[in-house]
């Protein structure tokens, strides 16, 4: 595939998962968090499942689930169970522009995942990337006024970020299967193990047309987007993938201060500026 096409796919990702985070907060005033990250994941699988069935054509570079695939799908499933919970939950109790910037501190736990065990090589400006974004991280999660405090929830939203960090790396071994059938294994798989966590604790769920929407939110936001994200980490690894999926917290950031109108802090806007020279050296060849 072309180098341009890939990278555009992944930029693709990005934005479509950008949208994620201000929408979900909006929908959690009638979906409790837990139940939202199943129906997030719950509608990206059942969206791609139509999609198979009648518009997908089998890519003719995918292989087939082999034995050795087993323990990487256990681990997607069981990461995409814990993720999307402790960002629901942090971004239920926090602001959205915040837990939308802390969400590139994904890049950092992707890459040095890939580096530590996959052994992907990382450039000095990559390192550069890391460091910068990790210093915004930490800016982020002491802030105590219109942004996270340094709290329980700065920490699930930074833990959440560790967990699909490594998921990243693990649906990178999957690449080379089709990327709508990894959506929709971590889809059901993810989806149903959240509303599973959700009933056993006691959590109550009012029959709502909102579901309706957060399933398809789930579907544009979860599914599409990764869906295309699996195409480039093919071509172009899980590090480098990520490092251009950066562009999607600061799209979240800005539509998260469209919905929810405030004067950003200092501490976020100093946030803001590191991470986005994080980002750019992400990015850079």
């Amino acid at each position: 595939m072309n180098n341009r096409k890939t990278i555009r796919y992944a930029i693709l990702a990005a934005l479509l998962y950008a949208i994620s985070t201000p929408f979900s907060k909006l929908l959690m005033n009638k979906i409790p968090p837990v139940f939202m990250a199943g129906f997030l994941y719950l509608g990206a699988a059942i969206g791609m499942s139509f999609i198979v069935m009648f518009l997908h054509k089998k890519n003719p570079g995918c292989t087939s689930f082999t034995r050795d695939d087993i323990p990487y799908l256990i681990g997607i499933v069981v990461l995409d169970i814990a993720a999307p919970i402790l960002l629901m939950i942090a971004l239920d109790n926090s602001s959205a522009e915040s837990v939308s910037l802390l969400n590139n501190f994904e890049i950092v736990t992707t890459s040095l995942i890939a580096f530590i065990i996959f052994k992907e090589n990382i450039s000095l400006r990559l390192w550069g990337a890391i460091i910068l974004i990790t210093v915004a991280g930490i800016l982020l999660s002491l802030s105590d006024i219109s942004s996270l405090t340094f709290s329980s929830y700065s920490l699930m939203a930074l833990l959440a970020c560790c967990c699909w960090g490594l998921e990243n790396n693990c649906t990178r071994k999957l690449s080379h299967n089709d990327p709508a059938k990894i959506v929709i294994i971590k889809g059901f798989g993810s989806g149903t193990g959240a509303l599973i966590i959700a009933f056993i604790s006691g959590i109550r769920l009012r029959i709502t047309p909102y579901i309706l929407l957060a399933l398809i939110l789930g579907f544009i936001a979860y599914g599409l987007s990764i869906y295309t994200y699996v195409y480039a980490q093919r071509y172009i690894g899980a590090a480098r993938t990520s490092a251009f999926y950066a562009l999607s917290p600061f799209v979240g950031s800005v539509i998260s201060l469209i919905i929810f109108p405030k004067i950003p802090s200092f501490l976020f806007v100093t946030a803001f500026i590191i991470m986005a020279a994080g980002s750019c050296l992400a990015t850079e060849k």
